[in-house]
C-alpha cells in the first residue's frame, strides 16, 4: 500500500540547509497497523506529511497504492488525499464554527457528493462514533474526547482506505485515549491501513509494529 525508496527531505533558507530526512526506505502493506516513535526532531511529522502527500520529497520514490506519487504536482497531490488519505490529528483541526455535522460533512462536498449521500454518511458516522445527538453542537462545546471522535468521524468521510494519525491521544486524559484507540483498533480489523505518529509507548503498542526514527533514519 505505501512503499518509501530512499526518500530525502532537505529544508533550505537562504544559505543555510536542514536535512530531514536521510534516506528513508519503508513498506506498509495493504491492512497494516503501523506506529511511527522518535524523538523530536527525528524527522516523524515530516515523514508523515510525504506519507500523507501534503509535501513532497526532495530525492527518492514514494509509491502509494500503486500510484507514483513524488513528482505530482499540488493538483494531483489534493486529489490523491481526498481519495485514499484520512488525516486525524492532535489538535483536532475542526472547524471552530461549525458544528459536528458541518465540520464531517465538510470532505464530502469538496468531493461532489449529492445532498441525499452527505446525510446518510454523516448520520451513519454519527451513530459510529456515539455523538449523534450531540450533531448539532460546536468544538467548543464539546468535551476533548468527543472533538477527536467527530474528528475521526470526519477523516472516514470520504471512506478512505489509509488513515493518517498524528498523536491522536496526545492531548487526551487516559480514558479518552483509550477509547479513541478502540475505534483505531476496530478500524484497522475492519481492514483499514493505519499510520500512526506516538510518543507513548503503551499507546504504540496498540499497533502491529513499530518504526523507531532518529535523525532522520530508520533506526529500528
Amino acid at each position: 500500500m505505501i512503499e518509501l525508496q530512499d526518500i530525502t527531505k532537505v529544508y533550505r533558507t537562504g544559505s543555510q540547509s536542514l536535512e530531514a530526512l536521510r534516506g528513508i526506505s519503508v513498506k506498509i502493506g495493504k491492512g497494516e497497523f503501523i506506529s511511527i516513535m522518535g524523538p523530536s526532531g527525528s524527522g516523524k511529522s515530516t515523514l508523515m506529511n510525504i506519507i500523507g502527500c501534503l509535501d513532497t520529497p526532495t530525492a527518492g520514490e514514494y509509491v502509494l497504492d500503486s500510484d507514483k506519487v513524488a513528482g505530482l504536482t499540488f493538483d494531483q497531490l489534493a486529489a490523491v488525499r481526498n481519495r485514499k488519505i484520512g488525516f486525524v490529528f492532535q489538535n483536532f483541526n475542526l472547524l471552530p464554527y461549525a458544528t459536528a455535522w458541518e465540520n464531517i460533512e465538510l470532505p464530502m462536498l469538496f468531493d461532489g457528493k449529492n445532498g441525499r449521500r452527505r446525510r446518510e454518511r454523516v448520520t451513519e458516522l454519527l451513530n459510529a462514533v456515539g455523538l449523534y445527538e450531540w450533531r448539532g453542537h460546536r468544538p467548543s462545546e464539546l468535551s476533548g474526547g468527543q472533538q477527536q471522535r467527530i474528528a475521526l468521524a470526519r477523516a472516514l468521510a470520504n471512506d478512505p482506505p489509509i488513515l493518517l494519525a498524528d498523536e491522536p491521544t496526545g492531548n487526551l486524559d487516559s480514558k479518552s485515549g483509550e477509547e479513541i484507540m478502540a475505534i483505531l483498533t476496530d478500524l484497522w480489523r475492519e481492514g483499514r491501513t493505519i499510520v500512526m505518529v506516538t510518543h507513548n509507548d503503551h499507546i504504540a503498542a496498540h499497533s502491529e509494529r513499530t518504526i523507531r526514527l532518529f535523525d532522520g533514519q530508520v533506526v529500528a
